[in-house]
């Protein structure tokens, strides 16, 4: 900021002033404030005043701020300095409204100030002057037409007043002054042509959202979300066996992507609950160790059908030692059926481990290790404590404990039940008050010759 009302050796140490704020180096600011303002003929400099407050207020004493920037604004009234750093000191005290009329008035003295234009159109969009926003964009883009950065902050003024159009304009002028050599690896030109493909999208531009991301795939740096996009469009555009095959290529990437399956099931439309199963089965064959493919069918799937599905996953879960098996099993507990069929089975399990260190008295094979029955009982301690039988529960965890008293698991989950256990009594006891109360008051309102 220049200050043409200082001599060359007071304009250095304010110009030192302000290299203090920005690097935040505030009492050296301070410092070369006060070797100004000792000077008899500058001592009510409103530039230096209001610096001073400025920089008063990043150390915490907003009142002593207050006064010195008023006082260099009084003193000072024509400076876009002292407006500036009025506003400043406003955006810190969150009186945002305020603070855009300070920017102004520093605009109407200094209107091609880039700094005030900067933190104007921060503001703006802050408070969703949308408008205001894409005026002061326009402003920075004449004075800097060569940064990118001024080119898309208009660009955006335009995207969120839903003027898609004129902002797709703008963003391909800008693509086009970029010379990206073809080999190259260039992070900020991706990000712009997915930012482009974006507006079409929300513009809803489906067929040219597709030509763009094919055109531009090779410049594109992230081909996960090519991919992605390109799904997302073949659905959009209707040609479901285009995009069933995006996403089985997407689901061979990445086998526990819920959000895949969901999508290549709207893709290939199963009629009937075995083409579904028959989707994930193909997909757990192409990935034997991937979890999802067996746990997104329990969603769907009822009676003995469910059964035989439940049954292999839970016994592969106990098997290896899966601690947060009942976390991924937890979203089933809305149904009633679910429940009753995990608890018949895995009390079951514990049963038939606990006398022949195998899952079912019918089977045959190797034995089960012991730890299979510790897992077998944390879970249907867990099991229990969501269905609020407690009892069950610690009989279950404390099991676990005797047999293994060195996992910090089982002493966790004994805590959670006892919490919960107390929560629960005390719950009930302030709802045993409560309708208590209401019963003695309805007897006293019934006969007022009782009451005590």
């Amino acid at each position: 900021m220049p200050c043409a009302s200082l001599p060359p050796k007071e304009s250095n140490l304010f110009k030192r002033i302000l290299k203090c704020y920005e690097q935040k180096q505030y009492k050296n600011g301070l410092k070369f404030c006060k070797m100004i303002l000792s000077n008899p003929r500058f001592a009510e400099h409103g530039e230096t005043l209001a610096m001073k407050g400025l920089t008063l207020n990043c150390l915490g004493k907003k009142e002593e701020a207050y006064e010195f920037v008023r006082k260099g604004l009084r003193n000072d009234v024509k400076s876009h300095v002292c407006w500036h750093v009025y506003g400043l000191l406003q955006r810190s005290d969150k009186k945002y409204d305020e603070a855009i009329k300070c920017y102004r008035n520093a605009l109407k003295l200094d209107k091609d100030n880039l700094q005030i234009l900067r933190d104007l159109s921060l503001l703006q969009i802050q408070m969703r002057d949308l408008e205001g926003y894409r005026e002061t964009r326009y402003q920075l883009l004449q004075l800097r037409p060569t940064q990118r950065a001024s080119w898309i902050g208009y660009a955006i003024a335009y995207h969120l007043l839903r003027d898609y159009e004129m902002a797709l304009k703008l963003l391909e002028e800008f693509r086009k002054t970029q010379q990206v050599p073809p080999n190259k690896i260039d992070y900020e030109y991706s990000e712009l042509i997915l930012y482009q493909n974006q507006v079409m999208r929300e513009a809803n531009l489906f067929q040219e959202s597709l030509d763009h991301i094919e055109t531009y795939e090779k410049q594109i740096c992230d081909k996960l979300q090519v991919q992605e996009l390109k799904g997302e469009m073949f659905f959009k555009l209707g040609r479901l066996k285009e995009a069933a095959e995006v996403y089985r290529e997407l689901l061979d990437r990445n086998a526990e992507n819920w959000k895949y399956y969901e999508h290549l099931e709207k893709a290939l439309e199963p009629a009937t609950i075995e083409e579904r199963l028959q989707i994930y089965e193909e997909v757990g064959k192409r990935h034997p160790r991937a979890v999802s493919p067996r746990r997104l069918p329990l969603n769907f799937v009822t009676g003995d059908k469910l059964r035989e599905q439940m049954d292999k996953f839970l016994r592969v879960n106990f098997s290896k030692g899966c601690p947060p098996l009942f976390t991924t099993l937890k979203s089933l507990y809305s149904s009633a059926e679910k429940v009753s069929i995990i608890q018949e089975l895995v009390t079951g399990f514990d049963i038939s481990l606990k006398a022949c260190d195998l899952f079912s008295i019918y089977d045959s094979g190797e034995t089960e290790p012991p730890t299979t029955l510790l897992w077998v009982r944390y879970f249907l301690a867990q099991h229990f404590d969501k269905l609020g039988q407690w009892s069950l529960a610690l009989d279950y965890i404390n099991s676990a404990i005797a047999s293994t008293p060195t996992l910090i698991e089982l002493f966790y989950m004994k805590a959670k039940i006892y919490k919960e256990q107390r929560l629960s009594l005390e719950t009930l006891n302030r709802l045993s008050k409560q309708y208590l109360c209401k019963a003695l008051n309805k007897v006293l309102s019934v006969c007022p010759e009782h009451s005590i």
